[in-house]
């Protein structure tokens, strides 16, 4: 066995866990939850593997990109996900384009697939072919949300007096589908958990709509939803150097200063987040 496989976990599962970070909507947090998922659990020992699908914006890999360049420039030694960048077709004709993305898809997760534990997968905000192979691939699909009604209209219909859900939106009928077509492939079901980010500490008649419809949506589409991470400034400061939440205590915080009570709760709101999460092969819950 080799030397970096005695410190990995029990409970692997036979293939690659899929986790998908997945909404039509920019500017939820997308690629920063994917990062702090990510090293969260080469923490725990588990190998990762990323896919990127926005080749455009490759915000996830320019976040692990900017980690090896701050390892290298400071001579540390950082847990590094395998990560790789499917770009969508330039094929003229649409069915080429479709075949084209789906051989590159399928060929990212074999490359990934005998060397990694979990494959988190970056997708675009809009709806692309790639898009709807991950969806449809996911064993566990999280779906960011900033805790707004904006937000919201991806998911549901709302009556704007009642605030009653008259019926699935355009991405819950996208993520419906992609459940049948798993279920018809290989028998197989997606969890779904949408993550409210950016929610606000203080109470707000805002904020006890927004819980009562996806409470509401829970019973009627199967989706789950939890806390994810809080608006708070150190979350743009850590971009530049790839650094997420789980660093924070061996670096003495950003830039040295130590960590900051805000820096605590976030670390408490990432590690209720990845439990939340439940993923089948995590064992045990960190605390």
């Amino acid at each position: 066995m080799p030397d970096s496989d005695l410190n990995r976990p029990d409970g692997i599962p036979d293939r690659p866990h899929l986790i998908v970070l997945g909404n039509e909507k920019g500017g939820s947090g997308k690629s920063t939850t994917a990062m702090h998922i990510v090293v969260s659990l080469l923490a725990e020992g588990y190998r990762v593997g990323t896919i990127d699908l926005d080749a455009r914006q490759k915000s996830l890999t320019r976040y692990i990109e900017n980690r090896r360049r701050y390892c290298n420039e400071n001579s540390l030694s950082m847990s590094m996900p395998q990560e790789l960048v499917v770009p969508k077709s330039e094929l003229r004709t649409s069915d080429e384009a479709e075949a084209d993305e789906k051989h590159r898809f399928e060929q990212a997760y074999v490359t990934l697939a005998g060397a990694v534990d979990v494959v988190v997968i970056d997708c675009p905000g809009s709806d692309t072919l790639l898009s709807r192979l991950a969806h449809t691939a996911a064993d566990t699909l999280v779906t960011p949300v900033n805790d707004s009604f904006v937000d919201l209209d991806l998911l549901a219909r709302i009556d704007p007096k009642t605030y009653a859900v008259q019926g699935p939106s355009l991405y819950a009928e996208m993520v419906w589908k992609a459940r049948q077509r798993r279920a018809v492939a290989d028998g197989g079901s997606i969890d779904w958990v949408v993550l409210r980010n950016r929610v606000g500490t203080l109470h707000a008649k805002n904020k006890e709509r927004v819980e009562a419809v996806l409470s509401e949506l829970s019973k009627r589409i199967g989706v789950r939803y939890v806390s994810g991470l809080g608006e708070r400034v150190v979350y743009r400061e850590m971009f530049l150097r790839g650094l997420t939440l789980i660093d924070l205590k061996k670096e003495g915080g950003v830039d040295g200063k130590g960590l900051s009570l805000s820096h605590v709760a976030a670390r408490q709101e990432l590690r209720a987040l990845v439990n939340a999460l439940d993923l089948p092969f995590r064992r045990t819950k960190v605390a």
